[in-house]
């Protein structure tokens, strides 16, 4: 008899574990519901958000729906925005929010900045690597982690680089394919997500951002050699932060090589050519520009050639 009881409550488990696993599943669709529905009225970090994410948490801590919630919690509690005075036309690089005159003529320029609380900022870091470590392959939760962080570092993107690095790293490995919800990855999705990072990096315009800017293009050229687009990056860099013009020059000319039609690349020879003052050069490279801007750029690079026609 007590066999048969035994045997019973071991069938009777097996018969109410996915009635259990359902009703997990249940509340945290319905958390899940309520979230979206404060967040939506509220936002990330309004009254009452806390509460359903302590609940949902508690009945399916590895939701990475709820984790992401958990990050967007911290992060946006972690910021502070702040009106801050710089004398350059741009800050970080955006534009100032106002610009005045002081009392000498001379234009001030106001930015809005947001800083953050260091503690937060690491509660919302620790939930979204708790997100990427229950879905590693989602590319959209990585993304997120390098933009927070941009966010964080400002003018020294160290942290956002290296995991970056890490990140080409990964993408190169045989096992990795990479998820994004809603959207169809193609071949080139990440390639071109990492020059959209190269030229962030190029905006924010700072030596530490510049350096960033070189070293990820550097990384992707190891892994794609014949890529136009990170080898005129570097050509960039020579160009306008090392001012190494020859050497900016050769870059160019093995990205065009590759890609003759190279938007970037054709435009940057010729203003390269024309802060050397070489209108031979110039010339060469504006008729080539020409072909492939848009009609606005077209325009005044035919009114550049025959201004430097007049020239000669």
């Amino acid at each position: 008899m007590r066999l048969k009881k035994i045997l019973m409550a071991v069938l009777l488990s097996g018969f109410l574990l996915p009635a259990a696993a359902q009703t997990r599943e249940e509340l945290s669709e319905t958390y899940s519901g309520r979230y979206d529905l404060v967040v939506s009225k509220l936002g990330y970090a309004g009254v009452g958000v806390d509460t359903i994410l302590n609940q949902w948490e508690q009945v399916d801590s590895t939701n990475v729906k709820m984790l992401t919630a958990r990050f967007n919690y911290y992060f946006t509690k972690a910021q502070s925005s702040s009106v801050v005075v710089k004398p350059e036309k741009k800050y970080l690089g955006a534009d100032p929010v106002l610009t005045l005159k002081d009392s000498t003529g001379r234009d001030v320029y106001y930015y809005q900045e947001v800083s953050y609380d260091d503690a937060l900022f690491s509660d919302a870091m620790r939930y979204l690597d708790k997100a990427i470590e229950a879905d590693p392959f989602r590319i959209d939760l990585r993304f997120t982690k390098v933009t927070a962080l941009m966010s964080y570092e400002k003018d020294s993107p160290d942290m956002a680089l290296s995991y970056l690095l890490r990140l080409v790293d990964k993408d190169a490995s045989e096992d990795c394919v990479w998820v994004y919800p809603g959207y169809e990855i193609g071949d080139d999705f990440f390639k071109q997500s990492m020059q959209e990072y190269c030229a962030a990096f190029y905006t924010i315009g700072t030596p530490s951002s510049y350096e960033a800017f070189r070293t990820l293009s550097e990384r992707m050229l190891m892994i794609y050699p014949k890529d136009a687009v990170f080898i005129t990056n570097l050509g960039t860099y020579d160009f306008i932060v090392a001012k190494d013009y020859p050497k900016a020059l050769k870059y160019y000319k093995k990205a065009l090589k590759i890609a003759p039609d190279d938007y970037s690349a054709l435009k940057n020879c010729v203003l390269l050519a024309r802060r050397q003052k070489d209108n031979k050069l110039e010339k060469k490279y504006l008729e080539k520009f020409a072909a492939v801007a848009p009609e606005n750029e077209r325009q005044a690079a035919e009114a550049r050639l025959k201004y430097l026609d007049g020239q000669d």
